[in-house]
């Protein structure tokens, strides 16, 4: 049997459970958990049909720094509550970057950096369907 590809990102955290506690604070359920000591070995949060898995970061990885309104790598989460995810993960602890605003291609965005400057875009286009 063959299936479709699915993609499914994952990020490593310095400190992974406040990592886990931003997504929470999203919306994000934690499914799948398995820890070794104080170090998160494997998570994965699910927030409808989008999963993310999480991990403790544990060989010091660089993130890329900010340069104007991206890091030039992230997460995009296709949502129509692109305003109440901007606001609660800004609540939550992240760096507001783009503000929800309307877009010149007829969508709605915002930006944010998570707790560690990982860059995550929300936003009401739905990639994969052309400018429809």
């Amino acid at each position: 049997m063959v299936s479709e590809p699915s993609l499914f990102g994952y990020l490593s955290y310095r400190d992974a459970q406040a990592g886990i506690g931003w997504l929470e604070a999203l919306g994000f359920g934690t499914v799948v958990r398995q820890d070794d000591g104080d170090c998160v070995v494997h998570a994965e949060l699910r927030l409808g049909e989008v999963v993310v898995m999480v991990a403790s970061d544990d060989a010091g990885y660089e993130r890329p720094a900010l340069k104007g309104q991206s890091t030039g790598r992230g997460l995009y989460l296709r949502t129509d509550e692109v305003d109440d995810l901007f606001e609660r993960a800004v609540g939550a602890g992240g760096t507001n970057v783009i503000p929800p605003e309307a877009t010149p291609w007829g969508s709605r965005r915002a930006r944010v950096l998570d707790v560690e400057g990982n860059e995550w875009t929300f936003g009401s286009y739905r990639p994969g369907l052309g400018w429809t």
